[in-house]
């Protein structure tokens, strides 16, 4: 899959960090990641800080699908509300959920005060109700929020204003959220692994999978052959690929970036990420060096061609929609892209095994608006499952949601 469009921007910052080898020879190790993006990172480091032997094959250069195209909002709420999860799953699995997406943000930071610069900064979240007529569903979710032990602040209009700037019927702050470079973490995610002797390729193409009675072997392009006990499909997107029906709908979203403005001119957008109760809806962030970050005007759109010639139209509604929140500043859309994500039909991931594939072979689909934080659920998750262990969350964001058995 062609699965950005434009100038991401951090590619753009990066640059490519570092080569890893291809892999051109029979090998085999105890886990295969496949997947080089920040999902198959933060699942091979943990396997591999357990003592896990890993081998991560990624078919283009590292960190160069999705991960590139991220916008990198940490956030512990959902893109279903847990009220509505409740009616779906019972109150006791959303109120999991949630907590599981709320600890992964203090995971997400001691893991990267590990690494070093990699751009994480704790933020406060801000959602709006973009009409009059979302007031009260918000209100009812921030009060099952609260029930459940979530702290959280209503904000009426006067205050959204003053405190913020712009105009809106009001909204939920909360203090839990942060922003990452989710491109430079995963490369250093992965150094990670291969010095404590786990193993990563890219370049390296997985043309074909077959699960055996003691293991998987995967059949490599130029006629190699990779074996292992268990395989981890963290391919982001493309993981449906390998499953015998869909689980999730591949959607496109937009996004750009502006070059650093002046503090004065962002106030508290500094330190909060904001996003709407629309849908599709605007969200923003901003960098360490005070760039806007502004993403949203999600389309079905999913052919790579009409989606690059739509990059430069979207990318300037987005900052028109900006403009008209605050009049006075002026945004000016740097760098603009566009990359493909996944929507589930409840906002859920789906992480651990497809009864057709057999219990060999595990999935990592991080699907949703806050997949970092669920590729850090998922990394512990899944290594539960290799070490034949229980984990709070297996059954509730397993293919048992889905009629994929």
């Amino acid at each position: 899959m062609d699965l950005k469009s434009g100038y991401p921007f951090w590619a753009v910052k990066n640059g490519l960090l570092k080569t890893f080898p291809q892999l051109n020879r029979d090998h085999q190790s105890e886990v295969v990641v496949m997947g080089g993006g920040i999902t198959g990172a933060l699942i091979a480091d943990e396997l591999s800080s357990q003592g896990h032997h890993v081998v991560v094959v990624e078919r283009r250069d590292i960190g160069w699908g999705s991960s590139a195209a991220s916008t990198a909002l940490l956030q512990y709420e959902i893109d279903t509300h847990m009220s509505e999860l409740a009616k779906r799953y019972g109150e006791a699995d959303a109120v999991k959920a949630y907590r599981a997406c709320a600890d992964a943000i203090g995971e997400l930071e001691a893991l990267a005060a590990g690494l070093g610069d990699v751009d994480f900064e704790r933020q406060q979240s801000l959602y709006y109700a973009s009409r009059e007529e979302d007031v009260l569903p918000i209100k009812e979710e921030l009060a099952f929020r609260r029930q459940n032990g979530f702290l959280a602040t209503w904000l009426e209009r006067e205050e959204v204003l003053s405190e913020y700037g712009f105009v809106a019927p009001g909204a939920i702050l909360t203090q839990v959220a942060a922003s990452v470079d989710p491109y430079r973490m995963a490369y250093q995610l992965f150094e990670r692994v291969a010095a404590a002797g786990g193993e990563v390729y890219d370049r390296t193409q997985v043309e074909r999978i077959k699960p055996e009675q003691q293991g998987v072997s995967l059949h490599l392009s130029g006629g190699t052959t990779l074996r292992c006990q268990h395989l981890v499909i963290a391919a982001g997107y493309e993981s449906q690929t390998w499953l015998p029906d869909s689980v999730a709908v591949n959607r496109s979203s937009y996004a750009f970036i502006t070059d650093p403005l002046p503090p004065e001119a962002l106030g508290k957008l500094r330190r909060t990420m904001i996003w709407e109760s629309a849908r599709p809806y605007l969200y923003m962030r901003t960098t360490r060096d005070g760039r806007l970050l502004v993403g949203g005007d999600d389309d079905d759109e999913d052919i790579p061609e009409r989606r690059d010639a739509r990059v430069l139209e979207k990318a300037q509604g987005l900052a028109n929609k900006v403009e008209t929140l605050w009049p006075d500043l002026a945004i000016n859309p740097t760098f603009s892209w566009a990359g493909t994500f996944a929507e589930t039909d409840d906002g859920l991931p789906y992480f651990g095994p497809c009864q057709a594939l057999g219990p060999r072979i595990l999935f990592a689909m991080a699907y949703g608006g806050n997949g970092i934080s669920y590729s850090m659920i998922g990394a512990k998750l899944l290594r539960a499952l290799i070490e034949g262990k229980t984990h709070p969350l297996a059954e509730l964001f397993s293919f048992k949601r889905h009629t994929l058995q």
